[in-house]
């Protein structure tokens, strides 16, 4: 399985200079990976809203974008 393209998503932004230009929460510091690496760990979407600058919108939103850029990915073959 290839990166997503986090370019087109509307919740992200990469800014050269910062946090080394990961993907973060646009307006934010926050990478996006953060997200996952807290999900991976148990936490729930609303528990990384109280811990983390981010709202539960935003965490839909990388993943309702993360979902649907996984289905679109071609199916490599056997």
């Amino acid at each position: 399985m290839g990166t997503l393209d986090w370019s087109q998503c509307p919740a992200v932004e990469s800014v050269p200079g910062r946090v080394s230009g990961a993907w973060v929460f646009k307006g934010t510091r926050m990478p996006v990976q953060t997200v996952f690496a807290n999900l991976e760990a148990g936490m729930s979407p609303q528990e990384i809203t109280e811990v983390f600058d981010v709202t539960l919108d935003e965490i839909q939103a990388v993943l309702h974008f993360a979902v649907q850029s996984l289905e679109k990915a071609p199916t490599p073959a056997p």
